[in-house]
């Protein structure tokens, strides 16, 4: 990585990457504090605007009930129960009609209203009293008392397109009393939601949850409209008075409250979040522009340092590949006062030095010629030396030959022994010493017999790729019936795939059959036999296990076990040559040899060898 491109990450992440990080982290503080400032002042209006459009609703109801009460309506004559009911059309200005009806919910009489223009009641359509008429069941009040009122369904007002609603009012006791039917607009509610909603970026609307559209609005478009599918299952789903909860698509804060003494009338608050966050998120903006702008005057500012960086730098460069071609009386010059002057004037030095170190290796080579005389001497001696060391192995295979000399007698003694046992009968006095003979002979010819194959010169090893799992299964198929025979139980694990180590394949197998034999016999007289081996890789090398459950080793025995003519067999075998032949053949092949043991536990030998 260049320099320069060193210098701007640096640059980046200590200085831009810090003040990103911690300006997003103030931002986004910022939003959640303005979002909770939203939700709570949305919970306050939601709140409030429902008590005030329950009150002002209420307020015409109440109007016109106690203005019932005030007549005899049933013994006053026509004109004055049309005078009544003129006194109920005034007693509100969002009332656009009362009219007279029977017992059973039957016009009776002309209604009391006013067209549109004429006042400030809202019009009304004649065409409509039978509509009205039908709007409020009004047999449902025939038992109450008088003055009772009831409200009916909410319907769209034909000439102004508000929500509209028939409040009907029982004006006599029993059931055959007549009733007053008024028709109350939504405009004073209409304006009451645009009150509060006046400097707000967003709308509040007095809903009908049961039937799910909207009653009034702050919003004119909004009015009689049906609900949003979400948020009409918002509404639904929470008992609690006063709410809140967010609108995915679109993004949407939205509160809600129930109004007070209407059931199913809701006053609901929403505020489009990119507009309520609208002030955070265009700091947000302004601060990516000025981490932007502060990244570009960091990169010129780089691009000018490093240039002027480059130029001194390759100057040292120039010098240093100079002495590299061993121009050392070449010279750096490197202006300034600071750390590239410094290295420039090492580099000086360096090259002073450098010279006078080549004069003194000139110096030098007449001293290497005396010493390459000096040594030539030394490996003469070395040689002589190793005469020596061949005549002592002339002497070792001297050895061999009178081990081999001294079995010829041997195998005499032991034949006529023998003979001499068949021509007597094991009863004879003489049996039992010529049997301790035969025995002493017999020990006699195995001990020179070993002797002799570990005196003799070993073939040179032929050192090739081998197949670990091949070479022990070969060399076990000659021992695995005598294994089997001893009862005991015979594990293997071969690695795979087959693990090929470097080694000699024929003194590999004699390597194994020492370790199994040696096993064999630590196993015969423990309860538990079972012998295991394996292969396997670790490390980039290959490896075997010989593990027994026999008897063990002795601590104070395990450093003499490779030695030659070593052993702690309980039964006299092979004179302590097996270990020392395997620690032998694994050298040679540039291995090792490891041991695990634990007195009466078994033994573990691993051999390690050069992966091939």
């Amino acid at each position: 990585m260049r320099l320069y491109q060193q210098l701007i990450l640096f640059m980046l992440a200590a200085t831009v990457l810090p003040l990103a990080v911690v300006g997003f982290l103030l931002l986004s503080r910022a939003e959640a504090e303005l979002t909770g400032r939203i939700v709570s002042e949305q919970h306050v209006i939601a709140e409030t605007t429902a008590e005030s459009a329950s009150a002002e609703l209420m307020k015409t109801v109440d109007a016109l009930a106690r203005s019932a009460e005030l007549f005899n309506w049933e013994s006053i004559t026509p004109e004055e129960f049309q005078g009544g009911l003129q006194l109920l059309y005034g007693q509100s200005p969002a009332v656009s009609a009362v009219m007279h009806l029977d017992a059973l919910g039957n016009p009776r009489g002309s209604p009391v209203f006013q067209a549109a223009g004429d006042s400030e009641h809202p019009g009304f359509e004649p065409s409509a009293l039978l509509d009205l008429a039908r709007s409020v069941p009004v047999q449902t009040l025939r038992r109450g008392n008088k003055g009772q009122a009831a409200l009916g369904r909410v319907y769209a007002h034909a000439p102004s397109g508000r929500a509209a609603v028939a409040v009907a009012v029982k004006l006599g006791d029993g059931e055959d009393a007549p009733f007053a039917l008024a028709e109350v607009v939504f405009s004073d509610l209409e304006a009451l939601l645009a009150r509060r909603a006046a400097g707000s970026p967003g709308y509040i609307d007095l809903v009908d949850t049961t039937a799910r559209r909207v009653l009034a609005s702050s919003l004119s478009e909004r009015r009689l409209r049906p609900l949003e599918p979400v948020l009409a299952t918002w509404l639904v789903s929470d008992d609690a008075q006063v709410r809140g909860f967010r609108l995915d698509t679109p993004a949407m804060r939205v509160s809600a409250a129930r109004v007070p003494k209407v059931p199913g009338f809701e006053v609901v608050v929403a505020v489009d979040e990119a507009v309520a966050l609208a002030p955070v998120r265009a700091m947000r903006r302004t601060v990516l522009l000025s981490i932007g702008a502060a990244f570009a005057v960091l990169l010129g500012l780089g691009a000018l340092f490093t240039r002027r960086l480059n130029l001194r730098l390759s100057r040292v460069v120039a010098g240093a590949e100079a002495f590299g071609r061993g121009e050392l009386e070449r010279r750096v010059t490197v202006e300034g006062d600071d750390e590239l002057s410094e290295l420039a004037s090492s580099f000086n030095s360096m090259g002073s030095e450098l010279e006078s170190a080549r004069a003194r290796m000139l110096r030098w080579n007449d001293d290497l010629k005396s010493r390459v005389e000096e040594a030539t001497a030394e490996l003469k001696a070395a040689q002589a030396q190793l005469l020596e060391a061949q005549k002592l192995a002339a002497v070792g295979q001297l050895g061999a030959g009178v081990a081999h000399e001294i079995n010829n007698p041997l195998a005499g003694i032991l034949g006529n022994t023998q003979l001499l046992m068949l021509e007597r009968d094991e009863k004879d006095p003489d049996f039992d010493t010529l049997r301790k003979i035969e025995l002493s002979a017999k020990r006699c010819k195995e001990i020179t017999q070993n002797l002799l194959r570990f005196s003799q010169q070993r073939a040179r090893p032929e050192l090739r790729a081998v197949d670990l799992n091949a070479v022990l299964r070969d060399a076990l198929s000659l021992t695995e019936n005598q294994i089997k025979g001893e009862g005991i139980a015979l594990v293997s694990e071969w690695a795979s795939p087959p693990t090929r180590a470097k080694a000699d394949p024929g003194h590999l197998s004699q390597v194994v059959l020492a370790l199994v034999s040696n096993a064999r016999t630590a196993m015969m007289k423990t309860e538990a036999k079972r012998l295991s081996l394996r292969t396997g890789e670790r490390d980039g090398r290959c490896f075997f296990e010989v593990e027994d459950t026999g008897k063990g080793i002795a601590p104070e025995h395990r450093s003499r076990i490779f030695e030659p003519f070593f052993t702690t067999k309980d039964v006299w075998s092979n004179v302590g040559l097996g270990l020392s032949v395997a620690w032998r053949v694994v050298s040679e092949a540039g291995g090792t040899i490891e041991v695990r043991t634990e007195v009466g536990q078994g033994t573990c030998f691993t051999v390690w060898l050069p992966k091939a």
